[in-house]
Formats: C-alpha cells, sequence, structure tokens
C-alpha cells in the first residue's frame, strides 16, 4: 500500500476539478492545469469534493504501481496548489557587472561571457526582474522549478568568490584559496 496515495486529496473552495478519460484538469484562480494521469491508477471526485486515487489490488505486485500511485496523489496535490497559490521561486544573481534583464519575451543574463545569455520565458511561467533578483513565479510547479534551474544552470556559484546564479536561500560554501608567501 502507498501511504501518500490513499490520502484523498482536498479539493478548497473555488477550485474546479474534473476526470474525464485518464485526464485531470484542475481550474483556479492562477489559471488551469491538465495532467494524463498513468493507465494503472484510477482517479475519481468524490461527494465530499476530494480527489481520490485508486489502484486495484491485484495490481499492487506489478512493479512501480505503487511508486505510481504515490506520485499520481502528489502531482493532483500540487496541481491543485498551484492554482490556488501559485509556486514561486527567487533567484540571485551574484558578480560584479552581472545583470538580469526582461527583453520581450526574453530573459537576457550578462554573467562575464563574451556574449550575453538569452532565455526564453515558457508560457504560463511569470518573470520579475528586481536589481540582481529575479522572481520565477507561476501555477505549475514543474515550469517554475525546471526554469529556475536552467537559470542556474547558466553559470553556477563558484564557492571562491561566490560568483553565479543561485537560488536566494541557497547558502554557497565558501573555500579558502590557495596560500602564497611562507
Amino acid at each position: 500500500m502507498s501511504r501518500i496515495g490513499k490520502k484523498p486529496v482536498t479539493v478548497p473552495k473555488g477550485i474546479k476539478v474534473s476526470v474525464a478519460n485518464r485526464v485531470v484538469k484542475v481550474e483556479g484562480p492562477k489559471g488551469t492545469l491538465t495532467m494524463t494521469h498513468r493507465p494503472e491508477i484510477a482517479v475519481a471526485v468524490n461527494d465530499k469534493n476530494e480527489v481520490v486515487c485508486t489502484v486495484d489490488e491485484a495490481r499492487l505486485e506489478q512493479t512501480g504501481v505503487r511508486a505510481y500511485w504515490g506520485t499520481t496523489r502528489a502531482l493532483i496535490d500540487n496541481m491543485i496548489e498551484g492554482v490556488a497559490k501559485g509556486y514561486q521561486k527567487k533567484m540571485e544573481v551574484v558578480g560584479v557587472g552581472w545583470t538580469a534583464a526582461l527583453a520581450g519575451k526574453q530573459l537576457k543574463m550578462t554573467l562575464g561571457f563574451a556574449n550575453p545569455i538569452m532565455m526564453d520565458i515558457p508560457t504560463g511561467v511569470n518573470v520579475v526582474v528586481e536589481k540582481q533578483i529575479v522572481t520565477v513565479s507561476g501555477a505549475d510547479k514543474q515550469a517554475v522549478g525546471q526554469f529556475a534551474a536552467e537559470m542556474r544552470s547558466k553559470r553556477k556559484p563558484e564557492p571562491y568568490n561566490g560568483k553565479g546564479v543561485k537560488y536566494l536561500e541557497e547558502v554557497i560554501k565558501k573555500k579558502q584559496g590557495k596560500q602564497f608567501g611562507s
């Protein structure tokens, strides 16, 4: 049995959840999200306004079915939270002369390379730039996290000077560096 999978997901007021042909659609004030769930899992909305994920007892012995069960329930829970509250990641650009700016539907980052780095902003993701802080927000948790991770991968923070693109709450352990002289 999956401990996470058997818990029902409560749907708050103002959120509409519908399930048809293995497609879960969640609508709320922050937007609309859809997901196609695995065929091994049955998803339904009960009369208490809860989303319930179930699995046949005979299929529990198959490889990965319990993992799919818990994953499906967690993804639906993230979708409901996303359309209700939204997700947000704050990134910090650290370095002398290193900047980030919006250029239409792209994020332009100057990170010490010869040319600026242009990143396309995906649909459903909002980006706000305030000096060295870049706020990435949206209803889809995966899209927000993926865009933030791609930003960080363009110039990871290095341990000697701490320069790079990092999450705002991330702590970089500084290394001492080489010692010269006697």
